[in-house]
């Protein structure tokens, strides 16, 4: 089943992962994180097709995408 981790010291809250995803799974989270952005979070991973828009669309480099 594919899902992705996204690296909270990474991201800085563009919201462009939110955009790419087809399936909606990705959504900006309510609390920040210890560089004080407002990060990215996943939810919904069977629903995760391993289409990788996501990660290829971060700036940051802040989502790996595994397809187990």
């Amino acid at each position: 089943m594919p899902y992705i981790i996204i690296d909270e010291m990474r991201c800085k809250g563009c919201g462009l992962c939110t955009i790419a995803c087809p399936q909606k799974l990705v959504s900006m989270s309510d609390t920040p994180n210890s560089m004080g952005y407002t990060m990215a979070t996943f939810s919904g991973p069977e629903k995760c097709t391993g289409c990788s828009l996501c990660a290829e669309m971060c700036p940051d480099v802040a989502i790996s995408v595994f397809k187990e």
